[in-house]
């Protein structure tokens, strides 16, 4: 089986700023690539421009052995390429259910179907109760939620999830995180971006770290964030 997502020396520059310098990184089907590193150190554009929200000015992607590079998002979508976004942005005039029900016509056009299966994935994340309830009254944990849910609705083959747990609570932490590892035990690969570190040593197979633009290190989570130039990074040098 080819890997799940490869992307290869992805550079992304906007005017004369260089936002991500030559980054590859592999994820394997059902793996959970955690990708981390300080404010401003590249992760979600890489996130963005392996996903096609932003243009590369050189690289390649492939996506389950099929190049992607020039594809737009929502074609990689309808590829399997599920996201969430660090900003959530709920349809806030809309139900819950009818959120869910936006990205699932991509995959059933028909009406009752699309609703069939918005509901198993507000039922998956625990939202089915607030089905009919509007977007705008969910807390930060049910919109977090909700985001997912959305994601879930095109029936992924690779969900990105872009900092999905920060802002939490601890007991809705954990229970991202009992969530998270649920979807991955059922075969979905994973590439999350978290700034949580108790989630991304938990779940991560493997860790890559970015500063700058630039990947300065990768390998298992202990060992990652134990590298001396993974704590410069962070903390600085005083």
């Amino acid at each position: 089986m080819p890997e799940a997502l490869k992307a290869e020396d992805i550079t992304v520059r906007f005017g004369g700023v260089l936002a991500v310098d030559r980054v590859s990184l592999a994820l394997k089907p059902s793996e959970i690539l955690g990708l981390i590193g300080p404010n401003g150190a590249g992760k979600t554009t890489l996130f963005n421009a392996i996903t096609g929200f932003v243009p590369i000015e050189n690289g390649r992607v492939t996506f389950f052995g099929e190049e992607v590079t020039g594809e737009p998002p929502y074609r990689r979508a309808q590829r399997g390429m599920g996201r969430t976004f660090q900003t959530e942005r709920p349809f806030e005039e809309l139900t819950v259910l009818e959120n869910v029900l936006v990205p699932a016509f991509l995959k059933k056009p028909r009406r009752r179907e699309a609703e069939s299966l918005a509901m198993a994935m507000l039922e998956r994340v625990g939202l089915a109760d607030r089905a009919h309830q509007p977007a705008l009254d969910l807390n930060l944990a049910r919109r977090r939620r909700l985001e997912l849910a959305k994601a879930l609705a095109i029936q992924p083959r690779a969900l990105f999830l872009d900092e999905v747990m920060a802002g939490l609570n601890p007991p809705a932490l954990r229970e991202m995180i009992g969530l998270v590892r649920s979807l991955s035990a059922e075969g979905l690969a994973i590439l999350m971006v978290e700034h949580i570190m108790e989630a991304i040593i938990e779940l991560s197979d493997h860790v890559i770290v970015l500063a700058n633009g630039r990947k300065i290190a990768e390998g298992k989570p202990h060992d990652v964030i134990s590298d001396p130039l993974v704590i410069e990074a962070y903390l600085g040098t005083d």
